[in-house]
């Protein structure tokens, strides 16, 4: 009996009939790997095409406007691309243990690529918005053998991006371009031309997977310094496709996320496709696409999906569209993921949709969605509920160098460590493994949280996302919190500013709503009458035009940290100005010290450096974060 057949006789087609306390019962007799009959993604996604091959597994609207007729692809034409992707990939000399490495947008042949890459070796999809340097760190780390992209006709910008990096890159063999021409000259090939020579209802290779061979690297953490790149198992990514589906099957999905982020390539992509449902990809810019948020309810109307899901910011953006008459009543279910979803901002969709709100939680290194809330138990609104089935969470208090020492009591704050068929066996650089797991098969999420009486898991910051206000350790979701709750907010981070006395002291960054004005002094008020710890309440409120967000719409807090240093070192500086010679301060990221304070002292005759160096030393001293002067 297949995976997906056996979720037929337990749930029936697409409506569950058993509650999830009865699936985990029924689960509990039977091995995960014995359960589940799809080895690789590929077979995941036959078994997916298998349910009606004419049904549309992917609807392509170029300008993300509900009213345009989309490109659509059935399932049989989807898994002809995905075969033709993966036997020109092999035709290019990729193997099991070959990388191709992908800097592209979303494109109906970016989905067919990506899994075509996974059944010949091994899939890199990389962020494109990233600079060049950065871009040719993962490559190499990756030991990239074939890159795709665009044309230097269809994406210029990426294109220049890839012939700056190319001679940097030992192992590159081949670069295959979507959208243009490429005869092999130079080593660049047509995809359309090598994939249309191709056999659509065969692998070439004769290839049988195994659920332990390597499908992808996902890189994760920072961009500076050596990447950190996540090797997933086949076994890893197919666990994800069939958890997702267990539980939230559904008719189609609005696709915005990048397919270089686990949300997007498996939460979203893998598992929808493995379900045979049908994924309508917002146009190449996903949701960064203005049009995407700008007409979310009318493309709800169009496509009738029953789940309505994103990373929080478009949550939170979402609910600022007007839906005027749109229906929107095929919505069942919202979900988020990614960060935390504001309990205001959870709050209000279950006002206004009359739905249960749905938050999952996972990393990269787990394959995406490791615990989620279930629709048919208690939604606890700020918790991100139960583990999936043959997938385990604790709690635990590690030592100053990051071991374990015990699991944490009911209630009590501690790192979370996940365990179980998703999570990952390790970084592909054994320098990186060093602290990745807490016990062997236990990853570290890096996350601070607690697990209360019932086990429903609650995320209470990243570890080093705590401000530390002298003896007060602030968590910043809190006063995030309540900022979300003020009518004229629309987005809202909490980070520290170095400060000589405390350590740190809690700063806010707020994003207004378009024609919703508001004083910093009246948020600081607002917070102060609900924060309940005095030492939270942020010393200043900066309101900006935009919160800076990730490539996938996460807040990026380590540009929020800067800025604010850089404001407080300004200050802390200020007196020392002189008419004519300028004081400028910059923090950014350093691959020694973590962040760096840089003051640059362009102009300063070398009669006054030794005095004006010696007084910045003298002020920034006592501050924990490094910094340095420059006469440049």
């Amino acid at each position: 009996m297949t995976q997906f057949h056996l979720l037929d006789r337990l749930m029936g087609a697409q409506r569950p009939d058993l509650s999830t306390d009865a699936l985990l019962r029924a689960f509990e007799a039977t091995p995960y790997d014995e359960r589940v009959a799809a080895q690789s993604t590929y077979e995941a996604l036959q078994l997916g095409a298998a349910r009606n091959p004419d049904a549309p597994a992917l609807q392509f609207l170029p300008n993300a406007d509900p009213a345009e007729p989309p490109v659509t692809l059935s399932y049989r034409h989807f898994m002809a691309g995905v075969t033709q992707a993966a036997n020109l990939f092999g035709q290019l000399g990729v193997g099991p243990d070959d990388v191709v490495s992908f800097l592209l947008p979303l494109l109906p042949e970016s989905f067919m690529s990506l899994f075509g890459a996974q059944a010949a070796g091994i899939a890199n999809p990389v962020n494109p918005l990233l600079e060049p340097v950065q871009i040719a760190e993962i490559l190499r780390a990756a030991n990239t053998k074939v890159l795709v992209t665009l044309s230097a006709q269809a994406g210029p910008d990426l294109w220049a991006k890839v012939e700056r990096i190319r001679k940097e890159l030992p192992a590159l063999e081949a670069v295959v371009v979507l959208k243009g021409p490429g005869n092999g000259a130079d080593r660049v090939y047509s995809y359309e031309q090598l994939a249309a020579a191709q056999p659509s209802d065969r692998l070439l290779s004769g290839r049988r997977i195994a659920a332990g061979d390597t499908a992808a690297y996902f890189h994760t953490g920072g961009t500076t310094g050596m990447p950190k790149l996540v090797r997933h198992t086949h076994r890893n990514e197919v666990y994800q496709a069939w958890l997702l589906g267990l539980k939230l099957p559904g008719n189609c999905i609005l696709f915005g996320l990048p397919l270089f982020h686990v949300g997007g390539a498996l939460t979203q992509g893998l598992a929808s496709f493995a379900m045979g449902s049908t994924v309508v990809v917002l146009s190449p810019a996903g949701w960064r696409n203005p049009n995407a948020v700008r007409n979310v309810w009318q493309l709800v109307q169009r496509y009738r999906p029953q789940i309505f899901g994103g990373v929080p910011t478009v949550l939170a953006a979402a609910l600022n569209v007007p839906r005027g008459d749109a229906d929107v009543s095929s919505i069942r279910w919202c979900s988020g993921g990614g960060s935390a979803i504001p309990v205001a901002v959870a709050n209000e969709y279950v006002r206004q949709f009359k739905v249960p709100v749905l938050e999952v939680y996972g990393m990269t290194e787990t394959a995406s969605v490791h615990l989620m809330s279930y629709p048919d138990r208690p939604v606890r609104l700020g918790s991100v509920g139960h583990p999936g089935p043959y997938s385990r969470v604790r709690v635990v208090q590690l030592d100053a160098n990051g071991r374990y020492e015990r699991d944490c009591a009911v209630n009590e704050i501690g790192t979370v460590a996940m365990q179980g068929p998703g999570v990952f066996s390790g970084y592909l650089s054994e320098a990186h493994n060093r602290t990745a797991f807490v016990e062997p098969g236990w990853v570290n999420s890096g996350d601070l949280g607690r697990l209360d009486e019932e086990g429903y898991l609650w995320i209470t910051g990243r570890a080093k996302d705590l401000i530390i206000r002298g003896a007060h350790n602030i968590d910043p979701i809190v006063i995030e919190e309540i900022l979300f709750r003020h009518p004229a907010v629309a987005l809202a981070a909490v980070v520290g500013e170095p400060d000589a006395y405390a350590g740190e002291l809690p700063v806010a960054y707020v994003q207004l709503k378009p024609q919703t004005p508001a004083e910093p002094a009246d948020l600081l008020a607002y917070i102060a009458e609900r924060t309940p710890e005095r030492a939270a309440n942020p010393v200043q409120v900066y309101l900006i035009d935009a919160i800076p967000l990730t490539a996938v719409g996460k807040i990026f807090k380590p540009q929020l940290r800067w800025d604010a240093a850089r404001r407080k070192v300004a200050k802390m500086l200020a007196d020392l100005q002189e008419p004519g010679l300028d004081i400028a301060v910059t923090v950014a990221a350093h691959p020694v010290h973590g962040n760096l304070i840089t003051v640059r002292l362009p102009g300063w005759p070398e009669s006054q450096r030794a005095a004006i160096e010696r007084a910045v030393h003298q002020r920034l001293d006592p501050l924990t974060t490094r910094h340095e002067v420059d006469w440049s």
